[in-house]
């Protein structure tokens, strides 16, 4: 049977693997996987007889696809937590799941991991995504986050209980952790989330906990990954042989030196604190979330800088999925994150944003990597991101996305869509107060709304609390509700 062919021509190669880049190379695919890369490389290579696709990308950057390791596929661009666990149904949760993969993969990322979300609908849409029914990204998926009553996800009071569409699962004992690890592992997930304490002010699971679930979720063939923004909770993290840390915000030396020692990566997700920080005014975020996202994302500046002179290895993450951080549109970012906060180089960021994320794809040396052998998940640029990072934020310089080896075409009018999970019932973003009618208060000082007024808004500049978006979306009234 003929081969497919692929030849990208006069095109600057930049590699994932951190190498300078190489002007005036051409790539040659056969199949999906890459045949070989250089200025050799010429149309004489392809058997006689067999046809072959060219792609002339003189004065373009030719470099693997992104991969972001912290995508929640499920959560529905959502503006509150009850929004993602209660409002949208799961048949219908699943069809948007599916329609947004599109975009996500329209972006220039072409392979996704994602971190637990909503029953198995992750596990559903890796497979339609590779049996060619859903137009989207590779992906590997988790179930439910695994959480305590003291963790990130047991969002509701005890009266209400956790509801079955909730994206976390709560248990209190070893024995149902373990029985949920082997549950999960039966309905098919690539990996286990745990999700520790909220802010990073405590350690949620014991050490032990950690251990022993981790080395199960390894006896079964599968990884681990947690939700830690302590220095606690990622030094048991690294010491159970947990397989990368999310976040890790608020580290001291000793955490940083375990990563570094154990070569546990970090995807810091630095994107939804960015967004809420400095443009969630744009769309009605209150003001004490946004400062509180602000000085968040400077303390954790300091965390990312030691890691990265630490050598800890960085990894893309977004937390890509709800309102602030929609599907499709904000994944780049990061990387410009990472060189800012991190001090990483573009081609380090670069490196981040690919083959660093292949361990998440099950695909580490394999994938994310322009070289001979390797899959061929690739995106031509319209534009230098070595020189200007933020040139992959762009959609229109996403010029062309190639998975497997084959050039994807895209609706354009649909990938420009959105489909929001059902909203949540709203009234108002403040209170309707004597005072505020009649003059005696300004109803646009924060003081005086209803995010502020009876509502504890953590300081953090003075607290060791870590907070982020995630955890204020647990108290209700700090949701910035939007009526449509």
């Amino acid at each position: 049977m003929p081969s497919s062919w692929l030849l990208i021509t006069n095109a600057t190669v930049v590699d994932g693997a951190g190498n300078p880049p190489v002007a005036g190379a051409s790539v040659l695919v056969q199949d999906r996987l890459i045949r070989d890369v250089g200025t050799h490389v010429t149309r004489e290579m392809v058997p006689r007889g067999e046809q072959v696709t060219e792609i002339d990308a003189t004065g373009k950057t030719l470099m693997p696809g992104m991969i972001d390791a912290h995508c929640h596929m499920t959560y529905g661009e959502s503006r509150s937590e009850e929004e993602i666990d209660l409002y949208t149904s799961p048949v219908l949760r699943t069809l948007k799941a599916a329609f947004t993969a599109q975009k996500v993969l329209r972006s220039g990322v072409t392979g996704i991991s994602q971190p637990g979300g909503s029953y198995y609908i992750g596990v559903g849409l890796r497979e339609a995504i590779r049996d060619g029914i859903v137009q989207g990204p590779r992906m590997t998926a988790a179930g439910r986050y695994i959480s305590t009553s003291n963790g990130l996800t047991d969002w509701y009071p005890d009266s209400v209980g956790v509801p079955e569409g909730s994206i976390g699962i709560v248990h209190n004992t070893l024995d149902l952790m373990i029985n949920e690890v082997r549950h999960q592992v039966k309905n098919g997930v690539d990996l286990i989330k745990l999700a520790d304490s909220p802010y990073g002010n405590f350690q949620a699971f014991t050490d032990h906990e950690m251990k022993v679930l981790a080395d199960l979720a390894h006896q079964l063939g599968k990884k681990m990954t947690i939700h830690a923004r302590g220095p606690a909770e990622v030094k048991a993290a690294a010491r159970a042989g947990i397989d990368w840390i999310m976040h890790g915000n608020i580290m001291d030396d000793e955490a940083i030196d375990l990563l570094a020692e154990t070569g546990t990566p970090l995807v810091p997700t630095l994107l939804l604190l960015s967004n809420a920080g400095d443009f969630g005014h744009l769309v009605g975020a209150p003001d004490p979330l946004r400062e509180g996202m602000k000085r968040m994302l400077e303390r954790t500046g300091d965390s990312m800088t030691r890691a990265h002179q630490a050598g800890v290895t960085f990894a893309l993450g977004t937390d890509s999925g709800f309102s602030l951080t929609p599907y499709g549109v904000w994944h780049a970012r990061e990387l410009e994150l990472l060189m800012d906060y991190a001090g990483l180089t573009s081609l380090e960021a670069i490196q981040a944003g690919t083959s660093n994320g292949a361990q998440m794809l099950g695909l580490a040396g394999e994938i994310g990597v322009v070289a001979p052998g390797m899959i061929a998940d690739l995106i031509v640029v319209d534009g230098d991101p070595v020189a200007d990072i933020r040139v992959l934020q762009r959609r229109e310089c996403i010029e062309t996305v190639i998975q497997d080896g084959a050039v994807v075409v895209f609706d354009e009018e649909k990938v420009a869509r959105s489909w929001p999970h059902e909203r949540g019932i709203g009234y108002s973003i403040g209170d309707l107060t004597y005072d505020v009618v009649y003059g005696q208060v300004d109803p646009a000082d924060p003081a005086n709304s209803a995010v502020a007024d009876g509502v504890e808004v953590h300081d953090l500049d003075t607290s060791e609390e870590a907070q982020d978006l995630v955890s204020a979306l647990t108290h209700r009234e700090t949701g910035a509700r939007v009526m449509d």
